[in-house]
């Protein structure tokens, strides 16, 4: 989730329909300058007896953060409620590292040209962090779910905007603060070269966010025990707040665009307002309201831009526009998933052949068809069914196969004089086996581990 910094002094008040339009609109940029920019997060875990740590005690996330001065990282504070200044995020050269709501830790990547520095990017970080947890005694997870911890085994973060998320979700669903304390993901952000690109990229994504959901599957355990889900991560999001998440069927109506996003985004609830360095509770009040001057918690008061942009990462469908388009369907994995999520979609969508061939894959598809696949595929993964009679993962090889010729053709080498396919190879791996990472564990928990699932620490950590 965002981390937002300090406010502009010339932040302007938003008097018109073309301010809200504008972020999507100065998102565009031609194909040489598409960049990827990749986010994945990991729990954090200290070594001897698994607990989750807190922000403050010796040896936890703050220290964790501060340590990362160490590699040219500089802190991001904000001020809490009792005035004291907390250490939230680290900014540097790779992006920001950030903090989920019980201290999961996040770096959101650098937009960069290529895959091969893309994984670079996420080699540093995860070498970075190592060295610090072997100092610490902290180890780090790459799942989609804490495999043994409840609810109230976790920590919360000092982040103002998390306390109001916190009290807000049990008003909307069941499974929100599951979403907040429990899960994490591997997500890419993409750009598009006009309004028409954006929508042709939407579909694609929302369309095939099911495969990767599916190929990325790997949060099989609740508390210690098999939860009945291959990616219980993507069952949260169905119990989560249902006027914030979802496939956004509007998405594929005639005439969707820009416009009709700034629709949507309107109707979804505040959480908050952020003023002089503090977030003030707004969960379930209109952004229309506000446009209008009649906020109750800012009586007379008008959005400004920068509020607009907080509200606009307050939404959590399947995928996101921004400035750029989110792919959210995936769950929290080790490092060569890192590397082959980008490497999905890159192949996808940032090719015009390829991105036209995911179209006509799913192009015929209707909305019940779309819904089904969605809410299927947290169970079945890729033995969901697809429309036309077969298997998702029969889908599955031909998507790949549209993302490897994407990737050739954009002939991005490296040093070696490799192109970006090779990034694609653990999704191969598991679709010409059947088995998704979630059902790799469960064999060994039913196996090896003979049903103890602490085993995992030492097997799936980076």
């Amino acid at each position: 989730m965002s981390t937002r910094g300090a406010a502009s002094e010339s932040d302007p008040v938003i008097e018109t329909r073309e301010q809200l339009l504008a972020p999507m609109i100065g998102g565009e940029k031609p194909p040489i300058d598409w960049r990827i920019g990749t986010e994945h997060e990991k729990f954090v875990y200290d070594v001897k007896t698994h607990a989750a740590p807190s922000h403050g005690e010796p040896g936890g996330i703050r220290d964790l953060l501060v340590a990362l001065t160490d590699f040219g990282w500089q802190p991001v504070e904000e001020r809490g409620p009792d005035g004291a200044f907390n250490i939230i995020a680290m900014s540097g050269p790779d992006g920001t590292v950030s903090l989920e709501p019980a201290g999961q830790l996040e770096l959101s990547g650098a937009p960069l040209e290529t895959l091969h520095q893309t994984c670079a990017e996420t080699g540093r970080h995860l070498d970075q962090v190592k060295t610090i947890g072997a100092a610490t005694g902290k180890g780090f997870l790459g799942l989609g779910m804490w495999p043994d911890k409840a609810r109230s085994d976790l920590p919360m973060m000092p982040k103002g905007r998390y306390k109001i998320m916190a009290d807000h979700m049990p008003r909307v669903g069941t499974l929100g603060l599951d979403m907040m304390l429990r899960t994490c993901t591997i997500q890419v952000n993409l750009d598009y070269q006009s309004e028409a690109d954006m929508v042709k990229k939407f579909r694609v994504g929302l369309a095939l966010q099911p495969l990767a959901t599916a190929l990325f599957a790997n949060s099989p355990f609740t508390e210690g025990k098999p939860n009945g889900y291959l990616s219980y991560r993507s069952h949260i999001w169905s119990d989560t707040d249902p006027q914030r998440t979802g496939m956004l069927p509007f998405v594929f109506e005639d005439g969707f665009g820009y416009d009709r996003y700034v629709d949507y985004m309107l109707d979804v609830p505040m959480y908050f307002v952020f003023r002089d360095g503090v977030y003030l509770d707004a969960a379930g009040l209109s952004f229309r309201d506000f446009l209008a001057g009649k906020l109750s918690i800012l009586p007379g008061e008008l959005p400004t831009e920068s509020d607009w942009i907080d509200h606009l990462s307050t939404a959590f469908p399947e995928v996101r526009l921004k400035s750029f388009l989110e792919m959210r369907g995936a769950d929290g994995g080790p490092w060569n998933k890192i590397c082959a999520l980008p490497a999905l979609w890159v192949g996808l969508l940032y090719d015009q052949g390829a991105l036209d061939a995911a179209w006509d894959l799913v192009k015929n598809w209707n909305i019940d068809e779309r819904e089904n696949l969605r809410n299927a595929v947290p169970r079945l993964a890729l033995d969901a069914d697809v429309p036309g009679g077969r298997k998702l993962g029969e889908l599955a090889r031909e998507v790949l196969a549209i993302a490897d010729r994407g990737l050739a053709a954009r002939n991005r080498l490296n040093s070696m004089g490799d192109n970006e396919t090779g990034f694609l190879n653990p999704l191969h791996e598991i679709v010409a086996s059947g088995k998704v990472p979630a059902q790799r564990l469960l064999d060994r928990y039913h196996g090896e581990w003979n049903g103890d699932v602490s085993r995992i620490y030492a097997e799936e950590s980076f």
